[in-house]
């Protein structure tokens, strides 16, 4: 098994969702988090007749001798308030634990400069199931209950004068619940395995209409992580004409099974059960510097839009928690080649013909209502073949031309890249993105301009 992969893909999976751009306490789109493989309270499912899931199931096939050894482990977010409370005034020390009422909870607070927020933080959980042969599952199904119990810490928050300013109180609600394995054969030499994961949290009935309430006794982004050791487990999205019909029949709830590993050597002694939508073999881009947890957008987007945020923002985004201030850092400290690296990448083409992928011939100049344009020279953008919202947009600015190219069928284009393109250092390279093909009927020479 490729451990460090699969840490790689759990991280990336796990978090996705967990704060979104603009990675601030204060955005609307941040009040509502871990929208990911809920696993809710039974008590509270029921109260919701079922419309709220307790229960999360895994059903995937393992090609095996009965003698293999199959390992279980469940991950999810188990949320945890963090409340600021601001101070009549500065303290010594902090008073006794049997006086709550030292300070009133606010929704955020600046001491010297440093933001501090309320906030709804996770602690990951992780609950490992014994190993165990198929023979013995088969005989015998398990059953691993696991539970937390409620905490609660105060944490002073100091000036410089080391007086208590502030304090930050984090609060975790109790958990508990089951992971139960079974196996059962299917055909002569393989298994279908279930793994389920049951929340049963308790809830007080008076606590069941409050939302908050709830989604701090809910399992956040759960998922399981299968392991076969003398065994391999078979696709669910493309699986083998022998297992088509019992891969059909497997009954996956909230979570879908996949590969993961080596793809080049086609291990498939792992799966990863996940909440959100992934292939077989999922990897993270090599070109990334790090998560976003944000797959509405990519790496370079929102690389550029933190750039652009002002300190004061970049303040706020610091105090949410350690998974905002390590994409800020990471922003600031990100290298121009990084950066550049992000921009895109061609990945599975044939590079053995290129004529076939690149059929068009660099032409030096061209003429254009009698002036001769070659590339460099300045030339205003008139579309007239299309009409999309790009060209509207591109129409009567200034761009540079890149380069004069005819394609097969000797008709010429120019490769435009905008005179005020803040990415113009990238279309001149001809990074994707950043350059326009025009005909030669719609441009103006600007040359005397």
């Amino acid at each position: 098994m490729n451990q460090k992969l699969i840490d790689t893909v759990i991280h990336a999976v796990l978090y996705e969702g967990h704060i979104l751009y603009p990675y601030r306490a204060s955005a609307k789109k941040n009040r509502q988090r871990f929208t990911f493989g809920r696993v809710y309270p039974d008590v509270y499912s029921r109260a919701e007749n079922g419309a709220e899931p307790s229960v999360m199931q895994t059903q995937c096939l393992l090609e095996v001798p009965d003698s293999a050894h199959l390992e279980v482990a469940v991950r999810f977010l188990q949320p945890m308030a963090r409340d600021i409370g601001a101070l009549a005034a500065p303290l010594r020390k902090l008073p006794a634990p049997d006086n709550p009422d030292f300070f009133h909870v606010v929704p955020h607070l600046e001491i010297e400069g440093k933001f501090y927020v309320s906030w709804q933080e996770v602690v990951e959980r992780t609950i490992a199931a014994p190993g165990v042969t198929l023979s013995e599952l088969c005989v015998q199904p398990q059953k691993i209950p696991f539970s937390f119990c409620a905490t609660r810490t105060i944490e002073p928050i100091l000036d410089h004068s080391q007086h208590i300013a502030g304090v930050m109180v984090r609060e975790q609600d109790a958990i508990e619940g089951v992971v139960e394995l079974t196996a059962v054969p299917v055909g002569v030499s393989a298994f279908k395995i279930t793994v389920r994961i049951v929340n049963q949290s308790r809830v007080p009935s008076a606590l069941l209409a409050n939302n908050d309430e709830v989604m701090m006794r809910t399992f956040a982004s759960t998922h399981a992580i299968l392991h076969a050791q003398g065994g391999e487990f078979v696709s669910l999205i493309d699986p083998p004409e022998a297992y088509a019909r019992v891969a059909s029949e497997c009954r996956n709830i909230g979570v879908w099974p996949i590969l993961v590993g080596e793809e080049e050597k086609k291990e498939r002694d792992a799966m990863i059960a996940s909440p959100i939508i992934l292939y077989d073999y999922p990897k993270i881009a090599a070109e990334s510097p790090g998560d976003l947890f944000d797959s509405g957008e990519i790496d370079e987007i929102l690389t550029l839009r933190i750039m652009t945020m002002t300190d004061e923002e970049k303040r706020e985004m610091r105090g949410v928690d350690e998974q905002a201030r390590r994409i800020l850092e990471r922003t600031e400290n990100l290298p121009d080649e990084q950066l550049l690296k992000m921009h895109g990448v061609m990945r599975g083409t044939n590079t053995l013909d290129e004529t076939f992928f690149n059929p068009a011939t660099r032409l030096q100049t061209v003429s254009v209502n009698g002036i001769s344009l070659k590339e460099g020279d300045l030339v205003r953008v008139r579309p007239k073949s299309r009409a999309d919202a790009m060209d509207m947009a591109i129409a009567g600015k200034v761009a540079v031309i890149e380069s004069i190219e005819q394609d097969a069928e000797n008709k010429t284009h120019l490769a435009l890249v905008l005179e005020d393109d803040p990415g113009r250092d990238l279309g001149m390279q001809r990074q994707p993105g950043h350059r326009f093909f025009y005909g030669t009927d719609e441009v103006e020479p600007l040359e005397g301009e």
